[in-house]
């Protein structure tokens, strides 16, 4: 082989090794903005929320928008309309069966479900971007999860909230409706028991 041709090889090489590394850095990049840790921006939007330290943003009662209408297919083939809870606390948490912050926060969710269901608080979710129910269902099963969880799988649900509410690449999310239907406060990350229960606290003392 000529000292040409050894050096075309090596040139390719080095390009097939750019070309994989910049594929990998992408996919990456991907992956983390569809599930990672959330953040402080839902979007342009006067909404009035006030963002906290912890990362849990609240507007004040007089200033909340009303919830737009949330029904659909449940990951278990049933019908839900969120309307029909009127009068509860709605807690709202967007997931996904391939999102590892979603796994992290399932046993906290479950958990304040259960200790709060007798308060009058219900928690929905909506499982997003899986391809299929089936990986809902399984997700579920293993973590405990009871309460039901509407089907979004294309985001459809997520973009009929107004502007600046809620930022539909950011997964998990949750939003908390208060007894009227009216959007109270939010995190755009996975949230810890405390924080969850922190952002309910104020909530449940509203009368």
């Amino acid at each position: 082989m000529s000292a040409a041709s050894r050096a075309v090889q090596r040139t390719d090489r080095t390009r097939s090794r750019a070309a994989a590394t910049t594929g990998a850095a992408v996919a990456a990049a991907l992956l983390l903005s569809a599930c990672g840790s959330g953040g402080k921006s839902g979007g342009s939007g006067d909404t009035g929320f006030v963002t906290g330290s912890d990362g849990i943003a609240t507007v004040d009662k007089g200033s909340r928008a009303q919830a737009p209408e949330l029904s659909g297919r449940t990951i278990d083939g049933k019908q839900l309309d969120v309307a029909e809870y009127k009068g509860k606390i709605v807690v709202l948490n967007v997931w996904g069966s391939w999102c590892g912050p979603c796994r992290l926060e399932a046993k906290n969710f479950v958990k304040v479900s259960e200790d709060l269901k007798d308060q009058g608080v219900q928690f929905v979710g909506i499982n997003t971007r899986d391809t299929s129910t089936t990986p809902a269902i399984a997700f579920e099963k293993a973590h405990g999860v009871e309460y039901p969880s509407l089907y979004d799988p294309t985001g459809k649900l997520m973009l009929r909230f107004e502007k600046g509410t809620l930022n539909p690449q950011t997964i998990p999310s949750t939003l908390v409706l208060d007894r009227d239907g009216k959007v109270a406060s939010r995190s755009l990350s996975a949230l810890s028991e405390d924080n969850l229960r922190k952002m309910l606290k104020p909530i449940l003392a509203e009368k």
